[in-house]
C-alpha cells in the first residue's frame, strides 16, 4: 500500500518526521507556512538521546563536524560559585554524545536529508476527515486528500486546532531570552548560573560562538519592550562569565514559554508530533530530542502496519506517551527546584544536585 502522507511544518519536528518516513520507504508531502528564507538564529543543545535518534535517521555523519561536544554541565549560584557538576559524557555513555550547535545548521542537515522538497509559504486553511482519510485545503487554493496528516507545526499548531485535538498552549509563567554571542569569553563547558527565580545558561557552540538562554519566572508580567535591556537588568549583578557575555550580546529574542498537554494526540488519520503534541518549557533541553524520537518511532510503527493506520497510531501513542510525560514531569520538577529561594536551594543543590539532576535523565538513557 502506498500511503499518501502530509507533514505540516518544516521545523525540526516536521523535517525529522519526513526524514524518518523516507527512510521507512514513504514519500510524504511537506508544507511550511513560513517563507524559505526564514532562518533560525538561536543555538540548540542536543543531549545524548537526541543524537542517538538522529543517528537512527542516518544523520550522524553530517552532524559530526558541526558545533561543539559538551562533556560537563556546570551549575553555579548567581555569584559564579559552583553548586555541582554533571558528567554528561558518562551519563550518556553508550547512547550518544551531547552537542551544542546552531539551530540553523541542524535545520539545514534535516532539510538536505529530505531532499529540500518543501512547499514553503503554504498554510493549511481547511482540514476535514472524510471516508477514513483527510481532505486538506491549502492557502494557495489547492486541495488534496491524504491517508495520514502529521501536524508538526509547533506549540501554536493550526492542525491541533483544526482537528479538534486541543486549544492554545498553556503559559508556564516563564519569559525566555535567547542570544547567540560572538567574541564573548572563552568557555568550554555548558554553564548555568541560578538566581532568584531566574537562570542564565551559556553553551559553547563552535566557532567561538556562545548560545545564551536566560529566563525568569514572572507570571502575568508585561512583555519586555526592550529584551536586551531587560536581560541586563535581570542578570547584571550575576558573576562568573555572565558580565562578559552581557557585554558581547548584540541582539536578544524573547518569548513566553508554554506547554501542551493533550488527552490524545490523534483523531482518525490526523496525528500531532513534537511540540504540537507535548511541548514543555525548555529546561531539560528535550524539545528537539522528543521531536526526533517521535520521528523514529512513527516511522517504525507505520512500516510495521502500513495497512492499518489506526493500529499504527495507537501503538505510537502507547510507546511515546510515557517518555514524553516523564520529560514534562521532570521539567516541572526542575523548574520548581530552580524557584526555591536561593538560601534554601543552593545548600541543597551542593549536597544533592548531581544526583537529582542526573536522575532526571535516567529513563531517557533507556532505548526508545
Amino acid at each position: 500500500m502506498t500511503l499518501r502522507i502530509l507533514v505540516v511544518g518544516a521545523g525540526v519536528s516536521g523535517l525529522a518526521a519526513a526524514r524518518g518516513l523516507r527512510v521507512a520507504g514513504f514519500r510524504p508531502d511537506v508544507v511550511e507556512a513560513m517563507p524559505p528564507d526564514t532562518v533560525p538564529k538561536a543555538g540548540i543543545f542536543l543531549p545524548g538521546n537526541a543524537t542517538r535518534a538522529l543517528r537512527r535517521l542516518g544523520l550522524d555523519a553530517p552532524l559530526r563536524p558541526l558545533g561543539d561536544l559538551i562533556f560537563r554541565q556546570v551549575f553555579q549560584d548567581a555569584r559564579g560559585r559552583n553548586l555541582f557538576e554533571v558528567d554528561v559524557a558518562a551519563l550518556w555513555a553508550g547512547v550518544g554524545e551531547s552537542r551544542a550547535m546552531s539551530r540553523a545548521d541542524l535545520q539545514q542537515v534535516l532539510l538536505t536529508a529530505v531532499g529540500g522538497e518543501v512547499r514553503y509559504d503554504t498554510r493549511v486553511t481547511g482540514l476535514a476527515v472524510e471516508n477514513g482519510g483527510a481532505k486538506v485545503d491549502f492557502s494557495d487554493g489547492s486541495v488534496a486528500e491524504y491517508d495520514l496528516v502529521i501536524g508538526a507545526d509547533g506549540r501554536r499548531s493550526t492542525v491541533r486546532t483544526a482537528a479538534g485535538l486541543g486549544g492554545p498552549a498553556t503559559p508556564t509563567g516563564q519569559i525566555a531570552y535567547r542570544s547567540v554571542v560572538s567574541g564573548g569569553p572563552p568557555l568550554s563547558e555548558w554553564t548555568a548560573l541560578l538566581g532568584r527565580r531566574s537562570g542564565f545558561a551559556i553553551v559553547p557552540m563552535g566557532g567561538r560562538r556562545l548560545y545564551c538562554y536566560a529566563d525568569e519566572t514572572a507570571p502575568g508580567a508585561p512583555y519586555p519592550e526592550n529584551p536586551k535591556e531587560r536581560m541586563r537588568e535581570l542578570f547584571g549583578s550575576f558573576g562568573g562569565p555572565v558580565p562578559a557575555v552581557l557585554e558581547a550580546v548584540e541582539t536578544v529574542s524573547v518569548a513566553r514559554t508554554d506547554e501542551v498537554v493533550l488527552e490524545r494526540w490523534s483523531t482518525g488519520p490526523v496525528l500531532l508530533v513534537g511540540d504540537a503534541a507535548h511541548a514543555t518549557a525548555p529546561t531539560l533541553a528535550q524539545g528537539a530530542a522528543m521531536a526526533v524520537e517521535d520521528a523514529v518511532v512513527l516511522a517504525e510503527v507505520l512500516r510495521e502496519s502500513p495497512d492499518d493506520i489506526q493500529a499504527a497510531l495507537t501503538t505510537y501513542e502507547q510507546r511515546r506517551r510515557p517518555r514524553c510525560r516523564h520529560v514534562r514531569d521532570r521539567t516541572r520538577d526542575r523548574d520548581r527546584t530552580r524557584d526555591v529561594p536561593p538560601a534554601l536551594r543552593d545548600p541543597m543543590l551542593r549536597r544533592r544536585g548531581q544526583r537529582i539532576f542526573t536522575e532526571h535523565y535516567r529513563e531517557l538513557v533507556a532505548p526508545l
